[in-house]
């Protein structure tokens, strides 16, 4: 009886997911530039992300910690996106596959070609349903 070995991700696996949504992102702010952008200490910035109000990645060369700007409102983190990361990460997806998520293009989306941009448009209860869809 053969047993089969399960797929190990290796390091170019992970490089290659890694590239593959900067790019879909395009955009990312870094911890100290959002820190400047609102006058706010480092700290305040580190609070959001413990409060799940925004989620990072690590990207460029140095491998930081970022946020893609479209998650940052003229005041802070739009407000629009702490329950649907709760509601898509209650339905089992990671931090990744939440803003890989919410930058997709979906054309049958009302008010935006992404997730993201029916949220800004107003579509939240449309979004936060078809979020709970995908843990069904």
């Amino acid at each position: 009886m053969v047993v089969a070995e399960p797929h190990a991700v290796s390091d170019t696996d992970d490089a290659d997911e890694a590239a593959a949504l900067e790019a879909l992102v395009g955009d990312w702010s870094y911890l100290p530039d959002i820190a400047a952008r609102y006058g706010v200490p480092l700290s305040r910035v580190r609070r959001h992300l413990a409060d799940r109000e925004l989620l990072t990645h690590r990207v460029g060369p140095n491998r930081a910690l970022a946020v893609p700007t479209d998650f940052l409102g003229p005041d802070g983190p739009r407000p629009e996106l702490k329950g649907t990361f709760t509601v898509l990460a209650d339905g089992g997806m990671s931090d990744l596959e939440i803003i890989r998520w919410l930058h997709t293009v979906d054309t049958s989306l009302p008010g935006g070609n992404t997730p993201l941009a029916a949220l800004a448009a107003g579509f939240k209860t449309e979004i936060r349903r078809r979020a709970q869809a995908l843990a069904l």
